[in-house]
């Protein structure tokens, strides 16, 4: 048992997790049960991806680390290339109850699991391949927790119109900028790990120094749109995109991107309440802080302190 474990790398499986709750943060919903299954496919992935490394590097461990697993004999390469296999399938079956769309990313994250061991990883297209398998586990997150039941999918909405199934479309194009960050900090940590033994030019971790502080410059920026924001009321829904004033005025459209546009100094929040006369949307306004304390709210700050942290925490091996 402890050779397996030491050829799985369990102390790693914590950072295995995060991916998949912050490819449904990006949602902006909670973690549910295809988040909980995103989480088992990702581990068994993640851990067969590790008995598939060390399968692959048998002959350079057996002269670099002959400590290992394989090379000192305590596990055979026959079963570390059939326990790679089982979890993989094993993987695939747990993403597949989260839904085709989750199948489909878990069946793409494997194939760049598998890609990257057997064949990328001694090669310059190894960084981006791990990139890839990382940012496209934090998009597993979001599409198997974006994904509706089946039952669900196949029901009929409040108009009697059959309700659309949610595809992977919606959530992995929402993830995607989230992946791109984990995708690019995973690319410039991985290029750094693959001279750490040898030794090698110092561009490498500086460039990775650089990145990590581009990064971090990103990752604490406000979201878009934060200004205005549409709160339906269960008792009179009303479309989201229109501005309805008393009896007799036109709606007016009202894009969400134009919440990006306002001034920081006002604040505005659309509530969705039947008018005066017919009913619809009313806007409220009310007069907001200086732009100073505007941008000193507290969500601003934990993204600030967060992306702090990850620059001092990504920094300091660079260094």
């Amino acid at each position: 048992m402890r050779a397996w474990a030491e050829l799985l790398r369990v102390s790693a499986l914590f950072t295995v997790p995060g991916d998949a709750l912050a490819g449904a943060a990006t949602l902006g919903t909670r973690p549910n049960r295809g988040t909980a299954l995103a989480v088992g496919a990702s581990l068994c992935l993640y851990e067969a991806g590790m008995a598939l490394n060390d399968w692959a590097d048998r002959e350079e461990d057996a002269v670099d680390r002959p400590h290992r697993p394989i090379p000192s004999g305590r596990i055979t390469p026959t079963a570390a290339l059939t326990a790679a296999g089982a979890l993989t399938a094993a993987g695939l079956a747990l993403a597949s109850r989260a839904g085709r769309p989750a199948l489909a990313v878990a069946t793409a994250l494997s194939a760049a699991v598998w890609s990257y061991d057997l064949h990328f990883k001694h090669t310059p297209c190894g960084p981006a391949a791990m990139a890839t398998a990382r940012g496209l586990d934090l998009v597993l997150g979001a599409v198997a927790t974006g994904t509706p039941p089946r039952r669900e999918s196949l029901g009929r909405g409040t108009s009697g119109e059959p309700r659309r199934a949610a595809g992977a479309r919606g959530p992995a194009f929402t993830a995607l900028p989230s992946a791109a960050l984990l995708a690019a900090h995973t690319y410039a940590v991985t290029t750094v790990s693959r001279r750490e033994a040898q030794g090698g030019s110092t561009l490498a971790p500086l460039a990775a120094l650089a990145a990590t502080i581009g990064l971090g410059a990103l990752a604490s920026r406000p979201p878009r749109g934060g200004g205005l924001r549409a709160v339906p009321e269960a008792s009179a829904p009303a479309p989201r995109s229109v501005l309805a004033g008393q009896r007799g005025l036109p709606p007016l459209s009202f894009p969400p991107r134009a919440a990006g546009g306002l001034p920081p100094t006002r604040r505005s929040r659309i509530s969705a309440q039947p008018g005066r006369g017919g009913g619809g949307e009313s806007i409220q306004r009310s007069a907001g802080p200086p732009a100073l304390r505007a941008a000193l709210t507290p969500g601003r700050l934990a993204a600030a302190a967060l992306a702090a942290a990850y620059i001092r925490t990504a920094a300091k091996p660079l260094l």
